[in-house]
């Protein structure tokens, strides 16, 4: 059974940062695009942030660019969000997810799997 698990949410007051991890079991994502969406309450899920499987592209929404940070670990199957200047409203769950491709992925419809999120608030 194939498995993403968020990791590493939290309350942090605004300014502050937070490492988002997330851990996938089950199959290998070492070729595969991975990224992160958030969906604050009553919103749609938004595209965060992307990387390829190599780690050489990346993208973010201009909402979080120059304040997080998406890398890899493909020996630990591990894709991670470095969080800093956090503000309230970066506050949302955060969901981490599998590209059916090698590349970036700005489009939820790129994706095919999906952990069940954790939960970042920002108190200000």
């Amino acid at each position: 059974q194939v498995q993403l698990v968020e990791s590493g949410g939290g309350l942090v007051q605004a300014g502050g940062s937070l490492r988002l991890s997330c851990a996938a079991s089950g199959r290998t994502f070492s070729y595969n695009g991975m990224g992160w969406f958030r969906q604050a309450p009553g919103k749609e899920r938004k595209f965060v942030a992307t990387i390829t499987w190599s780690g050489a592209g990346i993208a973010y929404a201009d909402s979080v660019k120059g304040r997080f940070t998406i890398s890899r670990d493909s020996a630990k199957n591990t894709v991670y969000l470095q969080m800093n200047s956090l503000k309230p409203e970066d506050t949302a769950v955060y969901y981490c997810a599998g590209n059916r491709g090698a590349g970036l992925g700005l489009e939820a419809d790129k994706y095919n799997y999906w952990g069940q999120g954790t939960q970042v608030t920002v108190s200000s």
